[in-house]
């Protein structure tokens, strides 16, 4: 019962966001902030999918120790795509709220670029049955480092926008 119910909520965060997304994008119109916040959650649910397809199809056939492989490449798609949903949120806020960080964002680039190199070492075993830990900690360090980077700029500037204003709570709880 606990698989199933992991696949029904797996499925409808995957259709509710993948529809807000598209909302988003489809309403707007000349508005570039809101076409790229739409775009950021679209690469958010669009990586997501690639873990959660076989976890939702593995939680319902009961095969989910056979897929290994699948979701090796899921966390692979998906580890990159957080990455990019990450640089693409700084980039909203910095375009938000009107003030350019150029060395912070020279960071949070350079952290990016880091992690997904990272991520692409053989090293990771994305397609094994026991992948090691050590791989999963050294990738992990430069995208902790960009997240707690935007959650911070986030928390400093959350009274900008009372609609941002537990934004940077909701990237501190995403990586933990």
């Amino acid at each position: 019962m606990r698989k199933i119910m992991e696949a029904v909520f797996c499925a409808a965060y995957l259709i509710v966001t993948g529809a807000f997304a598209a909302l988003m994008i489809k309403t707007a119109k000349s508005g570039r902030q809101r076409m790229l916040f739409g775009s950021l959650t679209l690469v958010l649910v669009c990586g997501d999918a690639f873990h959660l397809i076989p976890r939702i199809y593995g939680a319902v056939t009961g095969t989910t120790d056979e897929l290994y492989a699948a979701l090796g490449f899921g966390t692979l798609i998906t580890s990159v795509t957080m990455t990019v949903f990450y640089v693409m949120l700084w980039e909203f806020w910095q375009g938000w709220t009107g003030k350019r960080r150029w060395l912070m964002s020279i960071a949070i680039y350079a952290l990016a670029v880091c992690r997904v190199v990272l991520c692409l070492f053989p090293q990771n075993g994305w397609f094994s049955a026991a992948p090691p830990l050590s791989w999963g900690i050294y990738r992990n360090i430069p995208f902790v480092i960009l997240g707690g980077i935007v959650a911070w700029r986030l928390f400093k500037g959350r009274s900008a926008d009372k609609r941002f204003k537990y934004a940077w709570l909701a990237v501190a709880l995403s990586f933990l």
